[in-house]
């Protein structure tokens, strides 16, 4: 190549930084031998370093939408003798809101350049962009026609929308993942999420678009020197990072379609390494996930959230298959050994070690045994003679469930799912039976309870129910009347699953 100064050949758009500088360093790698020169152009970064690169001439520019245009704009990137423009994920940025700003780089360069397209998927917006400016265009589909992720175990997790947090905590203590990425939705939920587990004890990293770069950078860094084993990020903060020896992919808030799922999932099970992509919905949602599972050709096993005496067994587990007591010991160590065994018994040593371990993990949440997937209809008791019942204002036209009810009255009410009988769900509300024992415990846990947004009232209902619920329609599982008077109210405290 020759150095013709200051005026690129080729230009590569990314829709993040990450993306932008991952890209730089894998076309210096390629193009070493040609003596190519590379800059890169990204927001967050010294605008003033990037003009002098620039000026100091680039064979290959890469960067960010924004940021090339500015460039573009104030003079600093003449396109005049671009050959080549490669848009990398363009579907990923439209759909980011960079349209205006691809265009204009586009309508820059010159109009015999040849133009390149990659896209994970090709929506209406592609091929319009495609069409305009594109000549004679090849579609080329890549596809290996393999099962997708063959590497990745994939698992789900139906929970109450309230126990989210409790459930992510709980599957990363489970599998114990040496790094994990954990996805949500909103900047906000990264933040929370991340403050969350950074406060259980979780060596944790938060990726979102309001971070410096050089403050991502170091998150990053902490995840690959081991400093931190979990990072939390929205799918536009982790577009383009790249986290080698990935084990454990949690999305604690759905991902929007199939494509986002296999996006997010494919960060792990990567080079030959098997890793585990575990999807974490509300009861409500579980339809829809398993329609999104097939959508992506996945085949996932539904697991319940692990328990913490699951978790506690499988730490011992683990304790006990160590590597560090394995192999032959070296003569300090051997030294050491008999010196301790002189003073302390094996038993003390064992301990000793034991609560070693145990102080450097964080405790694990407890959950409500639900039962497993309960089916509508009344629970199989026959114990509940003298029951009460009590009224909650979700039914099915809000996809009430008793797998969420159940979970949702026993915390409530600090009962046991013991304690809870027949459940039956009408058109707009629904009926709980609880033993007479609990009765009491759940009135003083409902008096005790404010309102709040999206909370679901309950109601205590006089007596066994008699008329039905909703003018005439039949409940689930068979159930009366409901007797509406004499029934005073309260508010359940908690969102429904």
């Amino acid at each position: 190549m020759g150095n013709r100064r200051s005026i690129p050949l080729a230009v590569v758009v990314a829709p993040t930084r990450e993306l932008a500088v991952q890209v730089r360093l894998e076309l210096e790698w390629v193009y070493a031998p040609a003596g190519a020169k590379m800059a890169a152009c990204v927001g967050g970064m010294d605008m003033r370093q990037e003009r002098r690169a620039l000026a100091n001439g680039a064979h290959i520019v890469v960067g960010t939408p924004g940021r090339l245009r500015d460039h573009i704009t104030r003079g600093s990137l003449d396109m005049s003798s671009v050959r080549a423009l490669v848009l990398d994920e363009a579907d990923e940025m439209l759909d980011l809101g960079f349209r205006e700003d691809l265009e204009f780089i586009l309508k820059a360069a010159p109009p015999e350049r040849r133009t390149l397209l990659f896209s994970a998927t090709v929506p209406k917006t592609i091929e319009t962009l495609a069409k305009r400016f594109q000549k004679n265009a090849i579609r080329i589909s890549a596809n290996t026609g393999t099962r997708q992720h063959a590497d990745i175990d994939y698992r789900a997790i139906a929970v109450a929308s309230r126990e989210r947090e409790n459930a992510v905590i709980n599957v990363l203590r489970y599998f114990d993942a040496g790094s994990a990425l954990v996805f949500c939705a909103t900047r906000e939920g990264v933040k929370h999420l991340a403050s969350r587990l950074g406060n259980r004890g979780f060596g944790v990293v938060a990726l979102s678009g309001e971070l410096s770069q050089i403050e991502r950078t170091r998150a990053l860094q902490a995840m690959r020197d081991g400093r931190a084993q979990v990072c939390v990020a929205t799918d536009v903060a982790s577009r383009g990072i790249d986290l080698p020896n990935l084990d454990l992919v949690v999305h604690a808030d759905l991902p929007r379609d199939s494509e986002a799922l296999l996006h997010r999932s494919g960060r792990t099970g990567r080079a030959g390494r098997a890793g585990v992509s575990v999807i974490i919905t509300p009861h409500s949602k579980r339809r829809g996930i398993e329609r999104l599972l097939t959508l992506a050709g996945i085949r996932a096993t539904w697991m319940l959230v692990p328990s913490a005496e699951t978790i506690l067994q499988r730490d011992r587990e683990r304790l006990l298959s160590d590597p560090a007591l394995e192999g032959p010991l070296n003569d300090e160590e051997l030294a050491f050994a008999r010196e301790l065994l002189a003073t302390k018994s094996p038993e003390q040593i064992a301990a000793a070690f034991f609560r070693q371990n145990k102080t450097h993990r964080p405790t694990p949440e407890e959950f409500v045994d639900t039962g497993g997937d309960t089916s509508e209809g009344e629970t199989p008791r026959s114990d509940f003679e003298g029951g009460v019942w009590f009224k909650l204002s979700v039914g099915r036209k809000q996809k009430a469930e008793p797998r969420w009810i159940l979970p949702l009255i026993c915390k409530a009410g600090g009962v046991t799912k013991r304690d809870i009988g027949a459940i039956k769900i009408f058109e707009t509300e629904s009926l709980v039976e609880v033993s007479a024992r609990s009765a009491q415990s759940i009135g003083r846990a409902l008096a005790r309870s404010g309102r709040r947004e999206d909370s679901i009232t309950i109601t205590r209902v006089n007596g066994q129910p008699e008329q039905q619920a909703d003018r005439g329609d039949k409940p689930r599982g068979g159930a009366s009347k409901v007797n509406r008077k004499n029934t005073p109210k309260s508010s359940l405290g908690a969102r429904k699953g």
